[in-house]
C-alpha cells in the first residue's frame, strides 16, 4: 500500500476531549473519528487491526467447533419480556417502536434471540453439542460514553452460545471456549490474565473475565506469585489468617468511645489494633429485606460477594431510620450485640477465631470491649465476605501470596445453566424421549476494545507499538528522499519483495521531510521500518528499525528482507 494513496489522517496535537491514551493515540494516528457521543468511524487504519483481530478471533472459535452466524440488531420486545431482561437490564436498552407501534430493542447481546432461534430448531439431544458465534455490531445506551472504543454505545462485539444436554457436557463447552480465548489473546501477544469474576447482569453460575494488563486499566484484578489462580477483586478469595482461639476470654466490658466513629479512631483511642475490632453495617435490598454484615475492622467489605451469598437483586446501605430501628443507635456505634429488631447476621470468614474483640454497644459515644462470638453474640453464617488486599495468602496454594494488578476487560465467558433456556421454555427429548431442559453458556470478546486495550498496553511517547498480528500493516519502508530516483527505485524493489514474501508493507513514498515520516510512522505503530537511503544504498545495507525495543540494524538488502521475514513468521506461526 502507497501512502500517498491511502487515508492516514494523523493529528499532531491531542484531541481536548480524549481521555485516556488509546483514545487520544486512535484519534491522533487517524484510525478513528467520533460521529456521537461513544459512536465511531471506523478508519482504513483502525479497520485493518480490527479485521486482523477479528479474523484470529475467528480461526480460534471455528479450530474450537463453534459455527458462524449472523443474527439481528433490532430485537423484539417480547423476547426480552419473556426472559424478564425488559425492565431489569434498565436504561442502556435502547428501546424503540415502529410504525405499528411495536416495541423493539437495539441488541446490547443475543442470549434471548439465540434461544428462540434454537427452541425452534433443535429438538433432539442427537443435535447437540452445538455452539454459534457472530462477529456483530451491538449497541448499549451508556449513561457515560468515554475513553474512545473501550467504553462506547456502539460496539463491534464477537458473541457465542453453546447449548449441551446437561451441565456436565455444558462443562466441556466452556473448557473449550476457555481455551479458544487464551489461544486467541495469546496470539496478539498481549500479556493478560483468566480471572473468575461475578456473572453481573447476565447471569449463570460461574464466569472468567479476560483481562488484558494495563495501568490504565479500570479493574483490579488479583493473582497468585505462585499458582495460575486469578480472579476479579469482586470475586478474589483469601485464605483466612491462622489465630490462636485458645485465648482466655475476658469480661464484657462498655467503654466510652466520645465521637470516636471510625474503626481507625477507636483502635487509636483504645490503643488497639484494628484487626481486633470489627466493623458493622447493615444493608437493604430496596424491598425491606434487611441483614447485618460483620467483618474485621482492618478489612473492606465486598458488596458484590454479600449480594450474592443473599441472592438479591440490588443491594444498599440501610438508611439512617432503618438502621436506627434496628439497633437504637446512630451511624458509627453499630454492633451485633442488644439489637432491637431482629435481623440476619452474616460474618466474614475472617471473624472465626477472632477473641475479645471491640464492637459498637448501640449506643451513642460506646463501644464494648473483649466481645466474643457465641459468648456475647450469635452469627448466622459465615462466608467469604471481603476484598483482598496484595499480600494476602492465596486460597488455591499454601505458599502463594496475593499480588494487585490493573486490567481491562475483553473477554467473558459464563456458564448460564438454565436462565434462559428455562425462561423461553428450550427444550429438547433425550435418550428415552423425556422433555429436557437445554443447558446453555456464552462467550464475548471486544473486538474494537481489544485493539484499544492493545495500545493502552504497547505505547510510547512516540505512540502506538502495535504486536504484529494486529498492526494495520506489518512493516513499513521508508524512502529518505523521494527525489532521488535511485532510492524510489529500491525502495519500490523492496517494496514488491516484501509484499510477495506475505508480508503487509506501507510505503511512505510520500514527498515529505525525513522528521516527519519518522513521527508518523512510530505514531501509528508499524511494529518494524524499513529505511532507504542513499548514504545506505552506496554501501548495499538499509535500516531496520524495530518499533517495541527501538533497535536499529544495518543490515544488507537481503539479509534485511530475510529479518523481517523471519520476525514476522514467527509472530504470527501460533500452533
Amino acid at each position: 500500500m502507497l501512502y500517498s494513496r491511502y487515508f492516514i489522517p494523523t493529528l499532531k496535537e491531542t484531541p481536548s476531549d480524549a481521555e485516556v491514551v488509546s483514545h487520544q493515540l486512535m484519534l491522533r494516528a487517524g484510525m478513528i473519528r467520533k460521529l456521537a457521543a461513544g459512536i465511531y468511524n471506523y478508519l482504513p487504519l483502525g479497520l485493518r487491526s480490527i479485521r486482523k483481530f477479528e479474523n484470529i478471533v475467528r480461526e480460534e472459535m471455528n479450530r474450537a467447533g463453534a459455527i458462524e452466524m449472523l443474527m439481528p440488531s433490532v430485537q423484539p420486545a417480547e423476547l426480552w419480556q419473556e426472559s424478564g431482561r425488559w425492565t431489569f437490564y434498565g436504561k442502556e436498552l435502547l428501546r424503540f417502536k415502529d410504525r405499528k407501534e411495536s416495541e423493539f430493542c437495539m441488541g446490547p447481546t443475543h442470549e434471548e434471540v439465540i434461544t428462540d432461534l434454537v427452541r425452534r430448531e433443535i429438538k433432539s439431544y442427537r443435535q447437540m453439542p452445538v455452539n454459534f458465534y457472530q462477529i456483530q455490531t451491538k449497541f448499549r445506551d451508556e449513561i457515560r460514553p468515554r475513553f474512545g472504543l473501550m467504553r462506547g454505545r456502539e460496539f463491534i462485539m464477537k458473541d457465542a452460545y453453546s447449548f449441551d444436554v446437561d451441565g456436565s457436557a455444558a462443562d466441556e463447552s466452556y473448557d473449550k471456549m476457555y481455551q479458544a480465548y487464551m489461544r486467541i489473546f495469546e496470539r496478539c501477544g498481549l500479556k493478560f490474565r483468566a480471572v473468575e469474576a461475578d456473572t453481573g447482569s447476565i447471569g449463570g453460575s460461574s464466569s472468567h473475565e479476560f483481562m488484558v494488563l494495563a495501568e490504565s486499566g479500570e479493574d483490579a484484578i488479583v493473582s497468585c506469585d505462585s499458582c495460575h489462580y486469578a480472579a476479579n477483586v469482586e470475586k478474589a478469595e483469601a485464605r483466612p489468617d491462622q489465630l490462636d482461639d485458645k485465648v482466655a476470654q475476658l469480661p464484657l466490658e462498655k467503654v466510652a468511645t466520645p465521637d470516636k466513629k471510625t474503626i481507625a479512631d477507636v483502635a487509636d483511642f483504645l490503643g488497639l489494633p484494628s484487626d481486633r475490632t470489627i466493623k458493622t453495617l447493615i444493608y437493604t435490598s430496596g424491598t425491606g429485606d434487611l441483614v447485618m454484615a460483620l467483618l474485621r475492622g482492618d478489612h473492606e467489605l465486598n458488596e458484590i460477594k454479600l449480594k450474592n451469598s443473599l441472592c438479591w437483586e440490588e443491594i444498599q446501605m440501610a438508611s439512617e431510620e432503618q438502621i436506627m430501628a434496628v439497633t437504637g443507635s446512630p451511624i458509627g456505634f453499630l454492633g451485633p450485640i442488644g439489637l432491637k429488631v431482629k435481623i440476619p447476621i452474616i460474618a466474614d470468614l475472617g471473624i472465626q477465631g477472632l477473641a475479645n474483640t471491640v464492637v459498637g454497644a448501640n449506643e451513642k459515644d460506646v463501644h464494648f470491649t473483649n466481645a466474643n462470638l457465641e459468648r456475647d453474640f450469635q452469627v448466622d453464617r459465615f462466608i467469604d465476605l471481603r476484598n483482598v488486599v496484595s499480600g494476602d495468602a492465596c486460597p488455591r496454594c499454601e505458599q502463594g501470596k496475593l499480588e494487585m494488578w490493573r486490567g481491562i476487560e475483553v473477554g467473558h465467558v459464563f456458564k448460564l445453566g438454565t436462565k434462559y433456556s428455562k425462561a423461553l421454555n428450550a427444550t429438547y427429548l433425550d435418550a428415552d424421549g423425556k422433555e429436557q431442559i437445554l443447558f446453555m453458556g456464552c462467550y464475548g470478546i471486544g473486538i474494537g476494545r481489544t485493539v484499544a486495550a492493545a495500545i493502552e498496553q504497547n505505547h510510547d511517547k512516540n505512540g502506538i507499538i502495535f504486536p504484529i498480528p494486529i498492526a494495520p500493516f506489518h512493516c513499513s519502508v521508508v524512502a529518505l528522499n523521494t527525489k532521488d530516483k535511485g532510492v524510489m527505485a529500491e525502495a519500490e524493489e523492496i517494496y514488491f519483495k516484501l509484499e510477495k514474501c506475505g508480508i503487509e508493507v506501507l510505503f511512505d513514498d510520500r514527498d515529505e521531510r525525513p522528521g516527519v515520516k519518522f513521527k508518523d510512522n512510530d505514531l501509528i505503530g508499524i511494529p518494524l521500518q524499513m529505511v532507504i537511503g542513499s548514504k545506505g544504498l552506496a554501501e548495499g545495507k538499509v535500516e531496520v528499525k524495530i518499533r517495541k525495543t527501538g533497535e536499529v540494524l544495518f543490515l544488507p538488502i537481503e539479509d534485511a528482507i530475510a529479518h523481517i521475514q523471519q520476525l514476522v513468521g514467527s509472530s504470527l506461526n501460533y500452533e
